[in-house]
């Protein structure tokens, strides 16, 4: 501690003095930006704007300001998804049809069916309007699949 205080606080008070006779000697002139090194000159003819001295830049200018009465169109909207024909069948019959579960599988063929069926109709890979068939379809096959797959133990 040098006189009564922590040597924390004493390297804090001597950089706080540096600091302010560094201000006062670096004083910037009121025309001057700090931290730029020179003034700013600029070319520009009375009247016309720098932007617009710049080949190509009159396009850019104009890009956001359309003619006055010209309606602007709305956002486009998307357009509405389209239900693949394979999940429009979900009937038991026609799931069992698509898997082609036969008693030569076994559960190395099955478990590669269930993951082939998934990769094609799992309810997070289809849109919103089609995931109650996709799950339907997924809640089938798997059922179907383990089925098979009890058959065979």
């Amino acid at each position: 501690m040098l006189f009564g205080q922590s040597v924390f606080q004493s390297v804090l008070e001597r950089l706080k003095a540096e600091d302010e006779t560094a201000e006062e000697v670096e004083a910037p002139a009121g025309h001057r930006v700090s931290g730029l090194g020179t003034g700013l000159a600029f070319d520009v003819l009375e009247g016309v704007s720098v932007a617009s001295q710049r080949v190509g830049q009159a396009y850019f200018d104009n890009l956001e300001h359309e003619p006055a009465g010209v309606e602007q169109p709305g956002p486009a909207l998307p357009p509405e998804p389209v239900m693949p024909d394979h999940l429009t069948r979900t009937t038991p019959q026609e799931v069992a049809a698509e898997l082609a579960i036969s008693a030569a599988d076994t559960p190395l063929t099955l478990s590669e069916k269930r993951r082939a069926f998934a990769r094609a109709n799992h309810p997070d890979s289809v849109a919103l309007p089609f995931r109650d068939n996709a799950t339907k379809r997924m809640m089938l096959a798997n059922l179907l699949i383990d089925e098979a797959l009890r058959r065979l133990r």
